[in-house]
């Protein structure tokens, strides 16, 4: 009897990514070096715009607030909304849209808010940019999210 008639064979199958799927390829590290270039100039740049807007909206008392506020409340709580805005909402920064990169969980999903929340906390980490050197910054480790490609390389 031959296979194509056995009727004890397994069924066959082609088995296609659905339309929205794709293979997760992991980015880079020149691609996530590039990332992290773009989001520090935007996060200066947004900083500066902040820093005016409070000026030209609340004048003089404003800019005495954040003159009175520490260096390192003022720029973590920037730092705080500019990732969890970003990546919270579309799982990607700028300079991750610029690279051509993606946040998503271990899964392969959409990161939790949680986790893009854990993943900006440790990035306070002292000597945590260090870790980009190790095969999985900590960043994504302790927040169990990878960094992938959104399009083909």
């Amino acid at each position: 009897m031959s296979e194509a008639l056995n009727p004890y064979s397994p069924p066959q199958a082609n088995v296609e990514p659905l339309p929205g799927e794709r293979p997760t390829q992991l980015a880079s590290k020149g691609r996530r070096f590039g990332t992290f270039v773009v989001d520090y100039l935007l996060f200066m740049v947004m900083s500066f715009v902040f820093g005016v807007a409070v000026g030209l909206l609340f004048g003089e008392a404003g800019m005495a607030v954040l003159r009175q506020t520490p260096d390192l409340v003022l720029g973590a709580g920037l730092f705080l909304v500019y990732y969890l805005f970003f990546e919270g909402l579309w799982g990607r920064t700028p300079g991750k849209l610029a690279f051509g990169t993606r946040v998503v969980s271990e899964s392969g999903g959409k990161p939790g808010l949680g986790q893009v929340f854990g993943r900006t906390l440790s990035r306070f980490i002292p000597f945590e940019a260090l870790s980009t050197f190790a095969e999985r910054p900590w960043h994504d480790s302790l927040s169990k999210t990878r960094v992938v490609m959104a399009r083909g390389a």
